[in-house]
C-alpha cells in the first residue's frame, strides 16, 4: 500500500514565514517567502487530443465517461469530484467516485437520472425523483485495463464533494451542503456516507449523523485507532476529529471534537491579516468536544470557536500517512493562494494520555505564486512520498493542474488540464504504479501510467 513518507521534524527545508506578531510586537506583515520549486518529472509534453498535457513517459486512458451506460441501466453523472480505490482482489479495484450534484441538475441530467425512481434514494425532489447526488462505483481490473462493472452505488444526497476511503474497505463520502428539508426535499443534508464495495448496486443511505452536520469536504482515517479527521470548506472552518466508540463501526457513534492549538485559544491558520503561522513551527494540538452535532442552526463551527478552536481557510482534500496526515486550505495564506497543514497525532490519539503527548499541527506549505499552486483542493500521494494536488481554480479560464509536493516542500507540474474545468479525485492503485483521476465536468475518469521512479530531485 503506498503511503505518506515520514518525515522528521529536523529535515523539512522551508524558511519562516516569520515570527507571530504578538511575539515580535508589531503588526507589519514581512515578505512572504518564495515557494520553492523543483524539477519533478520533467516538462509537460502537449496532449494531442487537447486533454491532458503529462511528462515524457506518462500516458492516459479515458475509462469512464458523462452519459455512459452503467450495468444498472443508468447513465454515468456529472460533476465527478472526489474519489477513492480500495483493492478488490485478483488485481482488481473498486473506484468509489463521487458526484457533486444538486436538485437543480436534475433539470439537465440524463433522462435516466431525471425519473430515477428508488427505495434506496436517501432523499428525494417532491417525494418523487432521487436526487442526483451520491456515487458511482467502477470495477477495473489492473491486469486488463478494463472495467468490468459500473453503477451507482449511493443516490438521493446532495453536493457530494469528497470523502475518504477506510482501512476497512468502504468510502465515506461526505456532503458538502447543510440544507436543511423544506418544499422541495424531505431530509436534511450535511452528512457522511458510508458506501460498501463488497455488493453491486445501491447501498442503504445511512446518514452517519453524530459525524456532525456541516460542510464537509474530506474525510482520512487513522488506521491505528480507526479515529476519522474531517475538514470543513468555510472560509472559517475547523479541523474535527470523530473518536467512534468502537473502531470501524461508524453507524454506532461516537465524540466529535475540533482542534484547539494549545494555550493559543482561537488560533487564526490563514495568515490572511497577520502572518500567525509560520512555515515550519510546530504547534502543540488539544481537542474540545462539540455537543449537537447535528447543528441545525449550522453554528457547529462557531460554537467550536467559542470554545477556542482554531480556524482554517476552506480546509478539503486530506490524506493519510505513516503516523502524520496532510489537508489542504485552498485559499489560505498572505495571497489567499492555499496552504497545506500537516498533523502528527499523539502515540496516545484520543485517548486520556494524550495530554502530556499532544499531537501537533505544522504550516508545511504556503503558495507564493498562483502560477506555481494555486487553490489545491484534493490530494493523494505518489509512490515517491510526494503530495499530489488537485488545483481547483475559480476563474473564468482556469489553468488547472495536477501539482506535486516534494518531502522539502518543494513545488512542481505534473500534469496540466487544458479544458476549462477542475482535476479531482486523484487516488492511487494499492500496488502504486496507476493514478486515477477525474475531469470534473463533463465527467471522465481517467487512468495514469508511467515511470513513477523518473523524478528527479534538481531545482
Amino acid at each position: 500500500m503506498v503511503t505518506r513518507r515520514q518525515f522528521t521534524k529536523s529535515t523539512v527545508a522551508l524558511a519562516f514565514l516569520g515570527l507571530n506578531s504578538s511575539i515580535l510586537g508589531c503588526t507589519r506583515k514581512p515578505a512572504i517567502t518564495p515557494t520553492p520549486t523543483t524539477t519533478g518529472y520533467g516538462p509537460l509534453i502537449p496532449d494531442p487530443k487537447g486533454l491532458l498535457d503529462l511528462p515524457k513517459g506518462f500516458s492516459y486512458q479515458v475509462i469512464s465517461e458523462l452519459n455512459d451506460k452503467m450495468d444498472d441501466g443508468l447513465s454515468v453523472p456529472d460533476n465527478a469530484d472526489g474519489m477513492g480505490c480500495i483493492e478488490l482482489g485478483s488485481n482488481r479495484v473498486a473506484l468509489v467516485r463521487n458526484h457533486e450534484l444538486s436538485p437543480k441538475h436534475l433539470q439537465n441530467a440524463a433522462s435516466d437520472i431525471a425519473t430515477h425512481r428508488t427505495k434506496k434514494a436517501y432523499d428525494t425532489l417532491n417525494q418523487d425523483v432521487a436526487l442526483p447526488g451520491g456515487t458511482t462505483t467502477l470495477v477495473y481490473n489492473l491486469d486488463t485495463q478494463q472495467i468490468e462493472q459500473q453503477y451507482y452505488s449511493l443516490v438521493g444526497t446532495i453536493r457530494n464533494c469528497a470523502g475518504g476511503t477506510t482501512p476497512w474497505g468502504t468510502w465515506l463520502s461526505c456532503e458538502e451542503t447543510v440544507r436543511l428539508a423544506d418544499s422541495e426535499i424531505g431530509k436534511d443534508h450535511g452528512y457522511i456516507f458510508e458506501v460498501p464495495v463488497d455488493q453491486p448496486g445501491l447501498c442503504d443511505p445511512i446518514p452517519l449523523v453524530e459525524m456532525g452536520r456541516f460542510n464537509h469536504e474530506a474525510a482520512a482515517v487513522d488506521p491505528r485507532t480507526g479515529i476519522v479527521y474531517l475538514t470543513e470548506d468555510r472560509g472559517d472552518g475547523l479541523f474535527y476529529r470523530f473518536i467512534p466508540h468502537q473502531k470501524g463501526k461508524l453507524a454506532l457513534g461516537g465524540i466529535l471534537q475540533a482542534l484547539v492549538f494549545k494555550s493559543l485559544n482561537k488560533f487564526d491558520t490563514r495568515n490572511w491579516q497577520q502572518p500567525n503561522m509560520p512555515l515550519s513551527n510546530w504547534y502543540e494540538a488539544e481537542w474540545v468536544t462539540l455537543d449537537n452535532p447535528q447543528s441545525p442552526e449550522d453554528d457547529l463551527r462557531i460554537r467550536g470557536y467559542d470554545l477556542g478552536a482554531a480556524v482554517f481557510a476552506r480546509g478539503e482534500g486530506i490524506h493519510f500517512g505513516d503516523n502524520e496526515l496532510y489537508f489542504c486550505c485552498t485559499n489560505g495564506g498572505g495571497k489567499q493562494l492555499g496552504q497545506i497543514m500537516r498533523y502528527q497525532p499523539s502515540a496516545y490519539e484520543g485517548t486520556d494520555k494524550e495530554a502530556t503527548s499532544p499531537g501537533q499541527i505544522q504550516l508545511f506549505l504556503e503558495s507564493s505564486d498562483k502560477s506555481l499552486y494555486d487553490f489545491g483542493d484534493n490530494l493523494t500521494v505518489t509512490p515517491q512520498g510526494h503530495l499530489l494536488i488537485c488545483e481547483d481554480q475559480y476563474t473564468a479560464n482556469p489553468s488547472n493542474h495536477l501539482r506535486g509536493v516534494s518531502p522539502q516542500g518543494a513545488v512542481y507540474p505534473f500534469a496540466k488540464l487544458r479544458t476549462s474545468t477542475e482535476l479531482a479525485g486523484a487516488c492511487f492503485s494499492p500496488d502504486g504504479r496507476t493514478l486515477f483521476v477525474n475531469v470534473y465536468s463533463p465527467t471522465k475518469t481517467l487512468v495514469i501510467t508511467g515511470d513513477w521512479k523518473s523524478y528527479h530531485s534538481e531545482g
